[in-house]
């Protein structure tokens, strides 16, 4: 794929959503990491209804360690491997008072070093909370890539490398919601709806469904 073709791409999602953002609600960065955190292996849907009812209780590294694993489980059990995310949550929070001032740091190998943080987490809070032009490779983003060929690769950091090498400066900032929500409603894993794409014409995937 050349530039002027991915470049048409990304004008194209930008025109279609000029301002694009996770659809994780938060109000700071600790609350976008606790989110952030519990949404592996879950919806965005689902962790939004636990986070209603748990930020207005504990919403801090303090308050969510003085729920303490049992007491924070009660909020998060709806979610998908909620006891492992509940461990490290808690780690987490410890590890923010002890090191960080109770504060969400800035910097990718502060955030990885954190329990339940790894690279595409660290990603999402260093672009979302922070403005940092990074993209996070999820299995959207990971599908969207390979199937149009806008950066293919065979692991979520070789994509990620390559939409950062191909993706003009201009587009970096928001690269990564546009990506994510193309594949989460346009671009599905099972039957992509090629017919309401709007880059249907410069996609190459091969088994594009013209009639979708």
């Amino acid at each position: 794929m050349n530039p002027a073709k991915r470049a048409e791409i990304y004008t194209r999602l930008r025109a279609q959503n000029p301002h694009p953002t996770t659809e994780l609600k938060y109000a700071n960065a600790f609350e976008l990491l606790i989110a952030v955190i519990l949404s592996a292996q879950a919806t965005d849907v689902g962790v939004n209804k636990a986070t209603a009812r748990l930020y207005p209780v504990a919403n801090t590294p303090k308050t969510i360690l003085e729920l303490g694993e049992a007491g924070l489980k009660a909020y998060i059990k709806t979610i998908g491997l909620f006891n492992s995310k509940a461990k490290n949550i808690i780690k987490t929070c410890q590890l923010l008072l002890d090191q960080h001032d109770g504060e969400v740091p800035c910097d990718r190998e502060a955030l990885e070093a954190l329990p339940g943080v790894g690279r595409k987490t660290a990603n999402v809070i260093l672009n979302t909370a922070f403005g940092e032009p990074t993209i996070a490779v999820d299995t959207h983003i990971f599908r969207v890539a390979n199937r149009t060929r806008l950066a293919p690769g065979k692991t979520p950091l070789e994509v990620e490398k390559k939409l950062l090498k191909f993706t003009a400066d201009e587009f970096k900032q928001d690269a990564h919601h546009w990506l994510i929500l193309h594949g989460r409603y346009v671009c599905k894993a099972r039957r992509p709806d090629c017919g309401q794409c709007v880059i249907h014409d410069l996609c190459e995937y091969r088994s594009k469904l013209i009639d979708a």
